[in-house]
């Protein structure tokens, strides 16, 4: 179990969530229902500031009550009218105060009216600019308010139990267009300046309030009669229609999957410079990063964007049409975003896609489990909430909404998840209200599903064991659950789960037309309970088994190590209808080592029909420490999908040979259609020409090769040239790699390459002279003054991989200055590795360093025993 707020167990060896500081949070109480806000403001862009009035309609709930608390962060609040009398207030800066003149009654509205102005805000609202160093950059004003930060823009009950219809009105210069929530009722024209007039008739919380302002072209479409409308940098309309033109089919697809046609009278995607998320589901509204714009190369290899575009638009239901209560219960809206993902992909691609899509969701959320910590997903102990906007609510809440949907199945699903929309429509719940609408739906309780993944952390860790009883007939399946403790029995640690299992028979069928022998797999299937830490079950079968299949469907959230014979692994792999359990097999092979498995994870990568499945048998492939490994891998690098060749490049780095080096090198000269094969490549030659320190030609080669990509690789978020950066980071005690770094620092860099080269800094500094140490220190002290938020994520991220006690300083000073809470978080999660770097890390690298190298020699005595064994057979 993750730590409670009063939980002295060490959390299993998981780093805790709660950080000093973290208290249990409430949303506070309601005075009233707000029912209307109304913002009128007036932009000076170029001075990055903006004066006007908020208006808050709100009917109170109590009599009586004689002082109203709002949240407001340093606003110049002007004068407060209630129901336009003049009111005295108290502000300190984070709280406004309204003493009221006449408490208030039941039934009697109250309309407060405050007047203020804002100057360079820290947060909340974000003005983009041309600068010296940046002469190209957009003017654009853009907000973000998830999740606590609309009070950085104007005052409000910041919490998202409120609902209230909303109207902004905005003034802005010519010819700067402004976009906010609902419809644009009114714009007029006032001299240099015009002023548009939105109005949002549907309620929603203050989070969730959005104005875009920029010199926008505007590509029209439509779903419904409704206005569908993508809004980008002049020049980049192409790119726009590659990467958003899916949007009404996808507003088809969820209106039919919610059981609820799109709520809102239009759906607006603007993609703005500078934007500190990937995308913000603003009501009608979302925001998106400009990075997410596609151009044709990109696309061959890119699903981010449809991902991206399919989240932010789940999200218009869960979340903007039905409302999270409180924070704790983010993974609800998070969780369906990070389904429709999945969903979207069945849809679009195919069953196959969408189940190694899932299997990648689950990866992201078992290594931050892994790495970072273990936490409920329902928790309101934290110090901010955006802490809780993590791989636990994204990922892991995609794949519990798959483990209820595999429990209910498809009907039954689709059934609860329209109830609990049609039931909640403009309103605000929390988890049980899910749990509420499934009963209703079908009749079904699943909260022991609820209570193992939903209300703990954690998952099970499952490692199967198979055997044949060929006299008797009996095939023997052993369970453990390696989560719990040995000799433990006690529910706390273990799941209780029902786990199909099935036992897989092949048949090859002639078909003679093109001469091409296919073959079937049918499943013989078996639902066993698992509820102890370990327990053998036995199944009478007519014959043996080709391969056995743990999870049939892989519908459950887990780990799994599979210790099954080689002979039943390679059946797996090659026959298996599931690519969750080809994957598996592969990995499991990979463990096995040695001649037979490389063979069948050669031939894998070859035939496997899925990319997903070729990617994973590319990594697993390097794990084998042979030589023919290597020759298997190779041929991947003519696959015609761009995934599987980009994950070969990269399994490359394994083999520190002078023929994976040509391999690589003949990539980075020559190019390949994908940015990302080619930028991989670029980091790869660096990793595997650095290995080998002896060869001082081969490092003046590679620095040369690595210098003329970043002269001349420029392009689409500059992805290549980030790559040739990663390259460079991997000479640790080269002072040339490191100058031509700092270089690629300065401001005026290309954004993207430049937070790139920052996080390179860390990396290389392990190996540096003590006088280059403190030059890396100095020009990271420098930038940790930057206020970008971007820019510090990237600071920390460089000093976490030093090792020497002055990183821990600077991002000491970091967790001072910065106003973000991610940023905070982050910074302090970073001291933790810098600390553990500088601790017992000296004597296990010089000892891990060691054991590379027996490693090397052992992989060439083995390559060339097992060739021996195999001339000799």
């Amino acid at each position: 179990m993750s730590q409670s707020y009063f939980d002295t167990d060490n959390n299993n060896g998981h780093k805790p969530f709660e950080l000093p500081g973290a208290r249990p949070h409430y949303n506070p109480d309601r005075p009233g229902q707000v029912e209307h806000i109304f913002l009128d403001l007036s932009l000076d862009i170029p001075k990055q500031s903006y004066q006007g009035s908020c208006s808050i309609r709100l009917l109170p709930i109590r009599n009586g009550i004689d002082r109203l608390t709002l949240d407001a962060v340093n606003l110049n609040i002007e004068s407060v009218q209630v129901d336009e009398v003049p009111q005295n207030f108290d502000y300190d800066g984070e709280q406004l105060s309204i003493q009221l003149s006449q408490v208030t009654q039941i039934g009697q509205r109250l309309l407060i009216a405050i007047a203020y102005s804002v100057t360079k805000p820290q947060r909340g609202i974000y003005f983009i600019q041309p600068d010296k160093h940046y002469p190209n950059k957009p003017t654009q004003v853009w907000t973000q308010g998830e999740d606590e930060d609309s009070r950085f823009w104007f005052p409000c009950f910041d919490y998202p139990g409120q609902l209230s219809t909303s109207e902004i009105r905005v003034r802005v210069p010519n010819p700067l267009v402004a976009i906010s929530n609902g419809e644009l009722i009114n714009t007029t024209e006032d001299g240099d300046y015009k002023i548009y007039h939105w109005s949002q008739q549907q309620v929603h919380p203050t989070y969730l309030m959005t104005l875009a302002i920029g010199d926008f072209a505007e590509i029209q479409d439509e779903w419904n009669g409704k206005p569908v409308t993508y809004y980008v940098e002049k020049g980049r309309e192409e790119d726009a229609k590659r990467s958003m033109e899916k949007t009404p089919r996808m507003i088809e697809f969820l209106s039919q999957k919610y059981g609820y046609p799109y709520p809102f009278p239009k759906y607006a995607q603007v993609c703005v410079d500078d934007f500190i998320f990937g995308g913000m589901e603003n009501t009608s509204t979302t925001l998106l990063t400009d990075r997410c714009l596609l151009d044709e190369r990109a696309a061959l290899d890119n699903r981010n964007t449809e991902a991206l575009v399919v989240h932010e638009l789940a999200h218009q239901w869960f979340g903007d049409l039905v409302v999270i209560k409180h924070w704790s219960h983010a993974w609800i809206k998070e969780g369906m975003a990070s389904y429709s993902e999945v969903m979207w992909t069945e849809q679009e691609y195919s069953l196959e896609e969408a189940a190694y899509y899932r299997l990648l969701e689950a990866r992201r959320y078992l290594s931050e489990d892994s790495s970072r910590y273990r936490r409920p997903m329902v928790t309101h102990v934290y110090r901010e909430a955006i802490e809780l906007y993590d791989r636990h609510i994204y990922e892991k809440g995609s794949c519990v909404y798959h483990m209820i949907r595999a429990q209910l199945g498809d009907e039954l699903f689709w059934q609860a998840i329209q109830t609990f929309v049609q039931d909640n429509a403009h309103k605000t719940v929390e988890t049980v209200d899910l749990l509420r609408a499934i009963e209703k739906a079908t009749g079904r309780n699943l909260l022991f599903l609820f209570d193992q993944y939903v209300y703990r952390g954690g998952h099970p860790d499952f490692k199967v064991g198979y055997s044949w009883d060929g006299d008797a007939n009996l095939a023997k399946i052993t369970v453990t659950q390696t989560q719990a403790a040995e000799g433990t029995n006690s529910s706390k640690d273990l799941f209780d789960l029902k786990i199909p299992i099935g036992f897989g028979y092949t048949q090859q069928e002639e078909v003679r037309s093109n001469g091409i022998s296919t073959s079937f797999s049918a499943l013989k299937t078996f639902t066993i309970r698992v509820n102890e830490r370990e327990q053998s079950f036995y199944f009478p079968l007519e014959n043996k088994p080709q391969f056995i299949s743990f999870d049939v469907g892989n519908n459950y959230l887990k780990t799994v190590a599979l210790e099954y014979p080689i002979a039943e692994l390679k059946a797996q792999l090659e026959f298996d209808p599931d690519p969750i359990s080809r994957s598996y097999a592969a990995a499991a092979l990979a463990k096995k080592g040695g001649l037979e498995a490389i063979k069948a994870l050669s031939a894998s990568l070859k035939n496997d029909p899925l990319w997903g499945v070729r990617v994973d048998v590319a990594k697993q492939l390097a794990q084998i420490n042979l030589d023919q490994a290597f020759d298997g891998l190779i041929a991947g690098l003519k696959d015609k999908n761009a995934y599987v060749r980009r994950a070969v490049v990269e399994a490359l780095t394994q083999f520190k040979t002078a023929e994976s080096y040509k391999a690589v090198r003949g990539l980075v000269q020559k190019g390949d259609p994908s940015y990302y094969v080619e930028a991989t490549a670029s980091y790869v030659i660096g990793a595997i020409a650095s290995a080998n320190s002896e060869e001082k030609p081969k490092e003046d080669k590679v620095l040369k090769l690595l210098k003329s990509v970043l002269q001349e690789k420029a392009g689409w978020n500059e992805v290549v040239r980030s790559g040739a950066i990663a390259g460079l980071a991997e000479f640790k005690t080269s002072e040339a790699a490191l100058n031509l770094l700092i270089e690629y620092t300065k401001l005026g860099v290309p954004q993207p390459l430049r937070l790139a080269t920052i996080r390179a800094l860390g990396k290389i500094s392990v190996g540096q002279s003590p006088a280059n140490l403190e030059r890396i220190l100095e020009k990271l002290t420098e930038l940790a003054k930057e206020t970008f938020f971007l820019t510090q994520v990237a600071v920390a991220a460089a000093l976490g991989q030093m090792e020497t006690p002055k990183a821990v300083g600077i991002l000491r000073s970091l967790v001072d200055q910065t106003a973000d809470g991610r940023v905070r978080r982050s910074a302090e999660e970073e001291i933790s590795k810098v600390q553990k770097n500088i601790g017992s890390e000296k004597t296990l690298r010089q000892l891990r360093e060691d054991f590379d190298q027996l490693k090397q020699q052992n992989q060439e005595l083995r390559s060339r025993l097992e060739n021996l064994e195999a001339k000799s057979k």
